[in-house]
């Protein structure tokens, strides 16, 4: 009776081959498993190519002598030094502003939002914020910041136009971050004695900081190659920028946030407008500069982020 049962359950006596059924499974493994990778393989060679392409056709120009250095409105072998310059200022402004603003509303919304309605309109209002087309965001940003607000095309109305865009991204980095920190340190530190701000501040903010700094990265690396809101906000007119200008209110005074400026994205865009000759030449110059520095930028958080979780979790 023992062996029957036996036979009956290695399938024998109801018709079925467990070896085959085996071998059967093992090819569909198979099978996915090379789909998958045939997948990723052609994500990675489609990023090498993109990237290959445009460094071939532009890294020759980008490290000509005085392309980075020269003024875009030089007579002579123009360059890109305003674009570069522009867009690394008006980055700083944006995370200058953005960043604090969706530490705060993360912080909030994980840790201090009580579980209502109103905070299930703010997740949403924030999830819908984050998938709006940017070109919307930058006529938005012309119609509040450049022509209500006064400020005219300038730094300040693009970092703005970035920064509505920016926070969104940040809050919903920020919230996984401290989402994933393990609920057990909350419990501790709270049974400790400490209130929930030393809590965040103390525990939870340090053990998020990897995640939150490499997030921050990131999306400096998406804003930096943003043109379509800048556009209507920022210009796209090259300025001829004065180093040596002590007079903020100059319109070629570098740090004048209030000057019209043209990043690398929208420098792109233009020349690709007004197609003249030798425009192509610094396009492919300016594109090859512009995903060098995306791409330092994904680099850098990923240094960062090791770093920062090696130190953090002392290992």
């Amino acid at each position: 009776m023992a062996s029957e049962t036996t036979a009956g359950l290695g399938g024998n006596d109801l018709g079925v081959d467990l070896g085959d059924h085996v071998r059967r499974i093992g090819r569909r493994d198979r099978v996915a498993t090379g789909v998958l990778t045939a997948i990723v393989a052609f994500v990675i060679l489609l990023l090498a190519s993109i990237v290959g392409f445009i460094l071939f056709k532009g890294l020759g120009r980008a490290l000509a002598p005085g392309f980075l250095t020269t003024s875009p409105l030089a007579d002579e072998n123009p360059g890109i030094s305003s674009e570069v310059f522009d867009s690394f200022y008006m980055l700083l402004i944006t995370l200058l502003i953005s960043v604090p603003i969706s530490l705060g509303g993360a912080i909030f919304l994980v840790e201090y939002a009580p579980d209502t309605w109103v905070t299930k309109a703010a997740s949403t209002a924030i999830e819908t914020l984050s998938s709006l087309p940017s070109i919307v965001v930058g006529m938005f940003g012309s119609l509040f910041f450049v022509v209500t607000l006064g400020w005219g095309i300038s730094i300040i109305a693009g970092a703005m136009a970035l920064t509505m865009f920016n926070i969104p991204i940040l809050v919903r980095v920020i919230q996984q971050a401290l989402h994933d920190v393990p609920r057990s340190q909350r419990d501790a530190a709270l049974a400790m004695g400490l209130t929930r701000w030393e809590t965040t501040r103390y525990v939870l903010l340090p053990a998020a900081m990897p995640a939150i700094v490499t997030g921050i990265v990131i999306s400096a690396g998406r804003v930096f190659g943003e043109a379509a809101a800048l556009i209507f906000t920022s210009g796209s007119a090259a300025v001829n920028i004065n180093f040596a200008s002590a007079n903020l209110a100059s319109p070629r005074n570098p740090w004048n946030v209030f000057r019209p400026a043209e990043t690398l994205a929208v420098h792109i865009w233009k020349l690709k407008m007004e197609p003249t000759p030798g425009n192509d030449e610094i396009v492919w110059g300016t594109a090859a500069v512009l995903i060098v520095c995306v791409l330092l930028f994904n680099v850098l958080a990923r240094v960062l982020g090791k770093a920062l979780a090696k130190k953090m979790t002392s290992e």
